[in-house]
């Protein structure tokens, strides 16, 4: 006798509606698990909302999103300028530039204000693209001579992952890595003297 090998599958059930109480313990283990935005927890919560559903008596009322994250938002369980500081300070550790920094942050729903008051200072740039140029072997940190089109390969990369296209050029046209590191000193000789 032959099975029918989809017959032992077990059907899946439609998850459980959302209640109130449920949709608030998603939230609080959301923002307990990863750090976030207000726009994204709401996006996640609306998310969630669109593949469970909602369980009321009035179907057509709709639980309050704004007012749930604003709660939390209240009780300090979302920062969006602590979560822009530190998504600033990872995207610019990992070699990108200041213009995919303030993208990024933009997904992430955060204010323009916020923004403006997390881009990096001249040093911190400069650093992001020394990185970025190191790791990916550009300009003087690769192991040939560039010709001119993967030279232009190098700077089109380095502006797609943010940086200007003044920090790309002086990088992959540097005569070698030393030259490439007291570029980088140089501006951070600039943000101390702004502090003395």
């Amino acid at each position: 006798m032959i099975r029918n090998r989809h017959a032992s599958r077990r059907t899946k059930r439609a998850p459980k509606p959302l209640s109130a109480p449920v949709l608030e313990e998603l939230a609080l283990a959301y923002v307990a698990r990863f750090a976030t935005s207000a726009a994204k927890l709401e996006r996640y919560l609306q998310r969630k909302l669109r593949e469970r559903g909602w369980d009321s008596e009035d179907p057509d009322q709709a639980p309050d999103l704004p007012a749930l994250v604003a709660r939390f938002v209240d009780k300090g369980f979302v920062d969006d300028a602590a979560y822009a500081r530190m998504r600033s300070a990872d995207l610019l550790r990992r070699g990108y530039g200041a213009n995919r920094v303030k993208q990024a942050l933009g997904q992430a729903g955060i204010a323009e204000r916020v923004r403006d008051d997390v881009q990096p200072g001249e040093a911190a740039k400069r650093r992001a693209a020394l990185h970025l140029a190191s790791k990916r072997r550009f300009g003087p940190f690769g192991l040939e001579p560039l010709e001119r089109d993967k030279r232009e390969k190098q700077i089109a990369a380095m502006l797609r992952a943010g940086h200007s296209f003044d920090h790309a050029r002086v990088l992959i046209d540097a005569p070698d890595e030393d030259r490439a590191q007291q570029w980088v000193a140089e501006a951070e000789e600039w943000d101390n003297d702004d502090f003395a």
